[in-house]
């Protein structure tokens, strides 16, 4: 009976697979491709596609005439919930630590995958560091055991020598913590895509970036005051870790978008996640209209012309008043779940910290910009002038006043400066034309 069923299993198979598009007849049946399922990145919301009037409202008197207002539309992505918090950019940083710890000083290789099952020896010879291993035997770890056996000794070189220890402590030198990774400038490439002149290699932009925050911006930023206790464990102190990062620089904050998408590559390859698009930081456009959550003509996020509710409670973490930093809940940034969300789900789109956007500043650039998915581009050498190593920044932050947290303003900073009140949050762009479409 047994036999019977699995001869009536076999030719039920046989006759579905010959009932195909063409099966194996000659027919053009495309090339067969693992299925598409639409899935939120985690701790993302869904942005939807749409059109908005992008620029400033009328109370910006001072740039009315060269920021002027334009109809534009928006494909759909998805944008982090919140900005990236301490703890979210610490894994980058234990990232890198663990990485060059591994490679540069303990030459061991039980830190490394090993040919077999899942891990085929690399015919180039390069070595992959095993993060399962490492997860379950952290490599700076003070806890003894025949894994970390050694560990110590070989990561001496790791921490401060000489006169740059205080009281003989074992602290990490955090300047040797530098991240470098290459990606294509396709705008470049679309630029001389006629040139045969040009190689590949032109277009490749490659960077080495130091990716500890600077700690030092709590003083560095504010004159004769005593902001020694943020300096000291704004990052390092746990109480700390769901509060915004700060002290990132642009380019700091593109390598992490880097290293995410590299990171978030690794785990779809083996173990079959979903495909997403690299991550990155938002354009200026994508940024305010997420910021506006679907509405039209608002001036702040939640919607209203004003930063306090219906019962007087400040809406935002910004300085309300002269001298006053702590009314909105505050007297620096606060923890990134703070206050309501927009209509779209998205926390503190104003103020908490200001945030590093994509593009470049230019004054004028609503002026020339496409209407389809906006943005100004430019990739500044280091040997380029500084005004053309701007920029453009959103959302206003805790020591703003209220003026700066409008979804419309606009500023800039330099790409190589770190400021304690500005952050940034992630983008990936949705594949498809509405993540409701199910054709």
């Amino acid at each position: 009976m047994k036999q019977l069923y699995f001869l009536v299993a076999v030719l039920a198979v046989g006759i579905l697979s010959g009932c195909g598009k063409g099966g194996d007849r000659g027919e053009l049946t495309g090339v067969p491709q693992r299925s598409f399922r639409a899935e939120v990145p985690y701790g993302m919301v869904y942005i939807p596609g749409g059109s908005f009037l992008m620029g400033q409202t009328d109370q910006d008197i001072t740039f009315g005439q060269i920021e002027q207002t334009k109809q534009v539309t928006q494909p759909p992505f998805f944008m982090d919930q919140t900005e990236i918090t301490n703890s979210q950019y610490r894994q980058f940083v234990n990232w890198v630590r663990d990485s060059i710890a591994i490679t540069n000083y303990l030459n061991d290789d039980k830190y490394y995958l090993k040919s077999g099952k899942n891990a085929s020896p690399n015919p180039s010879g390069k070595k992959y560091i095993n993060w399962a291993y490492v997860k379950k035997y952290p490599v700076m770890s003070s806890r003894k055991g025949k894994a970390n056996a050694g560990n110590a000794a070989k990561l001496q070189g790791m921490y401060y020598q000489g006169d740059d220890r205080v009281f003989d402590r074992d602290e990490l030198d955090v300047r040797l913590l530098k991240y470098n990774y290459a990606l294509m400038s396709l705008r470049d490439a679309a630029d001389y895509h006629n040139d045969k002149t040009k190689k590949r290699s032109d277009f490749i932009i490659r960077d080495t970036v130091p990716v500890y925050p600077d700690t030092l911006v709590w003083l560095s930023d504010f004159s004769y005051a005593a902001n020694e206790p943020m300096t000291e464990a704004y990052f390092s102190h746990p109480a700390f870790r769901n509060y915004p990062v700060v002290g990132v620089t642009w380019r700091q904050a593109r390598a992490f978008t880097m290293w995410r998408s590299r990171y978030n590559d690794a785990y779809k390859d083996s173990r079959k996640l979903p495909h997403r698009s690299p991550y990155s930081l938002p354009t200026e456009a994508e940024f305010e209209y997420a910021a506006r959550g679907g509405r039209i003509g608002t001036d702040y996020p939640w919607g209203g012309p004003y930063a306090k509710n219906a019962k007087g409670c400040l809406l935002a973490n910004f300085k309300p008043g002269r001298g006053n930093y702590t009314d909105d809940g505050g007297a620096y940034t606060v923890n990134v779940k703070s206050y309501f969300p927009n209509d779209y789900g998205l926390y503190n789109m104003a103020g908490n910290v200001a945030e590093w956007t994509l593009s470049a500043f230019d004054e004028s650039a609503s002026t020339f910009v496409h209407d389809l998915a906006p943005t100004f581009n430019y990739e500044a050498k280091a040997t380029d002038p500084e005004v053309l190593k701007r920029k453009v920044v959103r959302g206003g932050s805790w020591k703003d006043i209220g003026f700066f947290l409008q979804n419309s303003k606009r500023t800039y900073e330099y790409q190589d400066t770190a400021k304690s009140y500005i952050g940034f949050r992630c983008v990936t762009h949705y594949l498809g034309r509405d993540i409701r479409d199910k054709r």
